[in-house]
């Protein structure tokens, strides 16, 4: 009996002290002061639409008010992001950067999000989409650690609207064409809205009938101007009667399509666009010259052995421009020299541009975005190399105007 009053009374001991250190607990907890956050975020329009009459002017701002201070030696800094509603502020979306000191206020142009939306965002035509901007205050030095301040805003764009004609198919007609033949526009492999053809014609008259949902009509330069604007880009339009292109004299000419930008560019003989041509020193300082309509990758992608074989279309649009469509991701260089020789390694190289001390360097390709792009035979551009990102699996090697883009598609 005596026993079992003595383990009642033990364990009701243990009852009491439980009860005392919870309560010991919750008052702690209790005690522990709240974080008073000061930062404050807005910007100046929750809607806008982009202007296309003012494209470098300021169409939105974001102002933000100082973060809390605190006590000890760190010192507060503000970094700032904007991505599109859905990214998540992912590494290959986000445009980022951290402000100077004093700097409470970041503002960007009409040209700027809509060069983003379709080179980086990767956004559809003419459809409008959500903006997220991001202000982070983040504490630094002194030896206690300061929670940082974030805040976050969303604007709906209305992006700068393009004109994109529709088609199910676009052909050549009219007398500068051998009878009364109908010859149809390829679309371009690189981009989905334009249309290419290289022929001979007569000299004579040149239409562009355009077939969609079962209607044809006829794309006219927008002037109805039918003058030969030779290597120049025009501006049509699309009318139920045609207007047609006087083609003054035989030859072989390429007539570029762009459904986008409402363009049409006809190339004469006496402007054909002619491919990519490099001289680079082989083995022995033999002197070669190649002309550019394929490429090899060569370096860690290959583990440098033998190069390998990009098999690039050639665009019809131009033959400067070299298409890629492979799964193969890494580091490399595009060499324009194949064989498992030397000469692999001494070859002219397109890859990154130069440090601006004209130093080697290596850079990674973001999906979406244009990137630079530089050749050379020196030993420091054939030293230079692009990561092709994981996912990426189409590259548009532009050659005229020196540039490389990466998409997954």
């Amino acid at each position: 009996m005596n026993g079992e009053k003595t383990l009642a009374l033990y364990r009701l001991c243990w009852i009491v002290l439980l009860g005392i250190g919870l309560q010991g607990c919750g008052y702690e907890i209790e005690d522990i002061e709240e974080i008073e956050e000061r930062m404050e975020l807005q910007s100046s329009a929750l809607e806008v639409t982009l202007n296309a009459d003012q494209l470098t002017a300021d169409i939105i701002t974001f102002n933000w008010t100082e973060a809390r201070s605190v006590s000890g030696e760190s010192m507060v800094s503000y970094r700032t992001k904007l991505d599109v509603l859905g990214n998540n502020f992912g590494v290959a979306t986000t445009i980022m950067s951290h402000e100077d000191e004093g700097v409470l206020t970041k503002s960007f142009s009409s040209e700027q999000l809509q060069n983003w939306a379709n080179e980086k965002w990767g956004l559809p035509v003419n459809k409008p989409f959500t903006l997220q901007f991001r202000v982070i205050a983040e504490y630094e030095g002194g030896q206690a650690f300061h929670a940082p301040e974030v805040r976050t805003v969303t604007v709906n764009v209305q992006p700068i609207r393009t004109v994109v004609f529709d088609a199910d198919k676009i052909f050549l007609t009219g007398s500068a064409i051998n009878g009364s033949a109908k010859v149809e526009l390829q679309r371009t492999v690189e981009n989905e809205n334009q249309y290419a053809v290289l022929l001979d014609l007569q000299a004579g008259s040149l239409e562009i009938p355009v077939e969609y949902e079962g209607a044809t009509n006829f794309l006219c330069p927008k002037n109805s101007d039918g003058g030969l604007h030779d290597g120049t880009a025009v501006e049509v339009n699309m009318r139920e009667q045609p207007i047609g292109w006087e083609i003054p004299q035989a030859g072989q000419y390429r007539l570029v399509v762009n459904m986008q930008k409402a363009t049409c560019t006809i190339y004469s003989p006496a402007t054909a666009l002619q491919p990519k041509v490099v001289t680079w020193n082989a083995d022995g300082g033999i002197s070669r010259t190649t002309e550019v309509n394929e490429l090899w990758m060569h370096g860690a992608i290959n583990g440098w052995a033998a190069p390998i074989k990009m098999d690039c279309s050639v665009s019809l649009a131009d033959p400067q421009v070299l298409i890629y469509q492979g799964g193969r991701t890494g580091k490399a260089k595009f060499i324009v020299y194949g064989e498992n020789d030397n000469n692999k390694n001494l070859a002219y190289a397109f890859s990154c541009p130069l440090t601006g001390s004209g130093d080697k360097q290596e850079l990674t390709l973001t999906i979406g975005k244009v990137s630079e792009l530089s050749g050379g035979m020196s030993s420091a551009q054939r030293n230079s190399y692009y990561t092709i990102p994981a996912g990426a699996n189409f590259l548009v090697f532009d050659l005229r105007n020196m540039t490389l883009l990466a998409e997954k598609r």
